[in-house]
C-alpha cells in the first residue's frame, strides 16, 4: 500500500537520544536547510478518528518527545529525510487526494508543520494534524482539524499532557483517549466530565490494539454513557497490524 514513502535511517548510535528528549538538534530547520524531517509519505485509508474510511495522504514527520508504552510508530523517532516544504507538497500532489494528515512522531516539534498546513489549506486541501497533546496547539493555522491525544496513565506519559490546549479546541477538532485498561477508562471518563469535553468537540475512546478487547471498552461506554465515540484502528484490521505506511 506504500507509494513513494521515505524510510532512510539517519540517526547514528552516538546521537540516539534518551527516553524523553525532544527533536534532535540535527533535525532543526536552519536558513541553509529549511523544511521538514519526513519519515514517510504514503496514501492509505484513514484508520482513526471520525475521518476513518476516507482515502488520505499521510505525511509522517520524524521525532517525538514522548515514549508511550504502547507506541506503534517508534520507527518515526529517528528515521527520516530532510525535504523542503515545496517538495513535500509535490509528493502529496502526486497521489491526487484531497485529504492530508500530518502526523508523527510529534509533528508540532517542527516549526515547518504550521507552514506546510497553511500552504495545503490555501491549495484547498482538507488538513488533519494528529498530535500527542504534549505541545501547544494554538500555533496551528485556522482551517485545519486538530486530532489531539490526551495521554492516559498506562501510556506512562500522562504527566506530559498540556492541559491549556483544551481551551483552544473548536467543534471541528477531536480529542482521543487511548485506553489500555479499566484504570485508564475511569481516568479518561473523569477528565471528559471535569472539562466538559463533549461540549467542546468530538471525543474518541480507543482501545490499545492487542491489549484491551474492543468489546470490553464498548460495554463500559454503553454502561456509563459518557457521550464519547468508540474508535478502532481499522487499518490494523485491513492490513497486517505491524505493516508500515498503511
Amino acid at each position: 500500500m506504500c507509494h513513494n514513502r521515505l524510510r532512510s535511517p539517519i540517526c547514528p548510535p552516538a546521537l540516539s537520544p534518551g527516553p524523553r528528549s525532544g527533536i534532535l538538534p540535527y533535525m532543526a530547520p536552519t536558513p541553509e536547510q529549511p523544511g521538514l524531517m519526513v519519515n514517510e509519505i504514503f496514501a492509505s485509508i484513514q484508520g482513526e478518528s471520525t475521518w476513518a474510511g476516507v482515502p488520505c495522504v499521510f505525511v509522517r514527520l520524524t521525532g517525538c518527545n514522548l515514549r508511550c508504552e504502547w507506541c506503534d510508530t517508534a520507527y518515526a523517532f529517528y528515521e527520516g529525510e530532510r525535504l523542503s516544504i515545496d517538495a513535500v507538497i509535490r509528493r502529496i500532489d502526486a497521489f491526487g487526494l484531497p485529504t492530508v494528515e500530518i502526523t508523527g512522531g510529534e509533528p508540532l516539534l517542527q516549526p515547518g508543520t504550521a507552514v506546510l498546513a497553511e500552504k495545503l489549506i490555501a491549495l484547498g486541501r482538507t488538513v488533519l494534524v494528529e498530535t500527542s497533546g504534549a505541545s501547544p496547539i494554538d500555533g496551528l493555522p485556522a482551517g485545519l482539524i486538530r486530532i489531539m491525544d490526551i495521554k492516559c496513565p498506562s501510556s506512562g506519559e500522562s504527566d506530559r499532557n498540556h492541559w491549556p490546549n483544551i481551551d483552544h479546541l473548536t467543534p471541528a477538532d477531536e480529542v482521543k483517549f487511548v485506553i489500555g485498561d479499566r484504570e485508564d477508562y475511569d481516568w479518561a471518563r473523569d477528565v471528559v466530565a471535569r472539562h466538559d469535553l463533549t461540549s467542546r468537540c468530538t471525543v474518541l475512546f480507543a482501545p490499545v490494539f492487542g491489549r484491551l478487547e474492543p468489546r470490553e471498552l464498548a460495554d463500559w461506554i454503553l454502561a456509563d454513557k459518557p457521550g464519547v465515540r468508540l474508535q478502532l484502528q481499522i487499518h490494523k484490521f485491513i492490513w497486517n497490524p505491524e505493516a508500515r505506511a498503511v
